[in-house]
């Protein structure tokens, strides 16, 4: 957002511009450090065309891709090191990717620090681009004069996460392809197969069985409803997207989510795995403990385990240790535990942690291996329940044609 500001400099002078920024309080706070003091700050309104609002819409906004941000990351750390000039080097990258979205991003991040912004409050204006975890860490580097470190770490995590998702779909692939193929084969005998055995039955005029009844009502409600019943999963969708997006939606969908069989658990040990690296590395850059859990915790993507982690906060500010907070949280295993509580003693929390990120990460790993071989059973007894259903569905009342032919032969 631009705002319009009123202040004064050091000597008394009378300063008066348009600054960039997400919020009036980001911009009284870059005018402070500009050494001006604010007067009066006013949002200014701007002129949005049809195509930007498009693009800010949830179903039309382009999106920077994971690969994409991790590519950024590594020639910013690369960059920086060598002692090239920031915004040179941002310009460069700018000109450079092969990405347009991020290239637009990347030219008013440039724009911004030409201006006098810092790097963490240019980045802060595409909060779809760039995470509050990404933000928190450029904001801890520029801090302690060590950003090429912080874009170090910074791939470190997003390779972590898209390696991770990779693997999800991966496990996840063929039990999706059969629930599809099982899909589809149940619209094909519904709308094809069970019509034509049932004109069959009513020339012959039989007594159906109550199995076939059901088969043949099913097959009518689809052909007759079928757009009814599409509207009404539109719909369904919708509405529940809608209440995911409100706090207490998304709280309770999150909640139950790890409560699912086979799934559930293994997202609570990806979350937490994240969680506990995430921490590492904003402790490891020399974050406060309280900044980093609240960082943690807006960067966590479940809210049931946010809400822990801001319980942990709490119980930090109120004066608690870090063993204590964790082991009232519920969240943390007893070997997790001890391995924070050996981390305190020695003064090596954050490499208590990254321990602790990987033992999360090779139950996930193992979790991901049983994952398909955990679903498969259930497939197959689906499968042949279904096959059953429509076999006896379908030659019942055959047999019982049969029978009665040879019983008046």
């Amino acid at each position: 957002m631009q705002f319009s500001y009123r202040g004064k400099d050091g000597k008394g002078g009378l300063q008066q511009g348009v600054l960039a920024a997400p919020t009036p309080d980001a911009a009284a706070s870059e005018l402070l450090r500009r050494g001006i003091t604010p007067l009066a700050i006013e949002e200014k309104p701007e002129t949005v065309s049809l195509t930007d609002r498009l693009n800010n819409l949830a179903l039309f906004r382009r999106k920077v891709t994971l690969d994409e941000l991790i590519v950024f990351c590594r020639q910013m750390h690369a960059l920086t090191r060598a002692g090239i000039p920031l915004i040179r080097t941002m310009r460069g990258l700018a000109e450079t990717s092969r990405s347009p979205v991020l290239a637009e991003v990347l030219d008013d991040v440039t724009d911004r620090l030409e201006g006098g912004s810092s790097m963490a409050t240019a980045m802060q204006a595409h909060p779809y681009v760039f995470s509050d975890l990404f933000i928190a860490m450029i904001h801890v580097g520029e801090n302690t004069g060590m950003l090429d470190d912080a874009f170090k770490r910074l791939s470190d995590i997003l390779e972590l996460e898209r390696d991770t998702k990779r693997r999800l779909k991966q496990a996840m692939r063929y039990p999706m392809f059969v629930v599809i193929a099982l899909f589809a084969a149940l619209m094909v005998v519904n709308f094809l197969v069970i019509p034509k055995f049932a004109s069959v039955f009513n020339k012959l005029g039989a007594d159906l069985p109550f199995l076939t009844q059901v088969l043949v009502g099913t097959s009518n409600f689809l052909l007759g409803y079928w757009f009814v019943l599409l509207f009404g999963i539109a719909t369904g969708a919708v509405l529940v997207r809608q209440w995911k997006q409100t706090e207490q939606g998304r709280l309770t969908w999150d909640r139950y989510k790890l409560r699912l069989p086979i799934i559930g658990p293994l997202l609570e040990l990806i979350t937490l795995s994240r969680f506990s690296r995430n921490f590492a590395s904003m402790l490891a850059a020399g974050m406060p403990v309280t900044t980093a859990l609240t960082v943690s915790a807006d960067a966590t993507d479940n809210a049931w385990i946010a809400i822990h982690i801001r319980d942990m906060r709490a119980g930090i500010e109120r004066g608690e240790s870090l063993l204590r907070t964790a082991g009232n949280s519920g969240m943390f295993t007893p070997l997790i535990i001890q391995m924070i509580a050996v981390g305190e003693e020695t003064g090596a929390v954050d490499e208590m942690l990254v321990n602790v990120a990987d033992f999360y990460d090779e139950d996930v790993d193992y979790g991901l291996k049983r994952l398909a071989e955990s679903i498969e059973p259930i497939l197959i007894v689906a499968m042949g329940v279904l096959v059953l259903i429509l076999a006896l569905g379908v030659f019942l009342p055959i047999w019982d044609l049969g029978a009665a032919a040879m019983g008046r032969g």
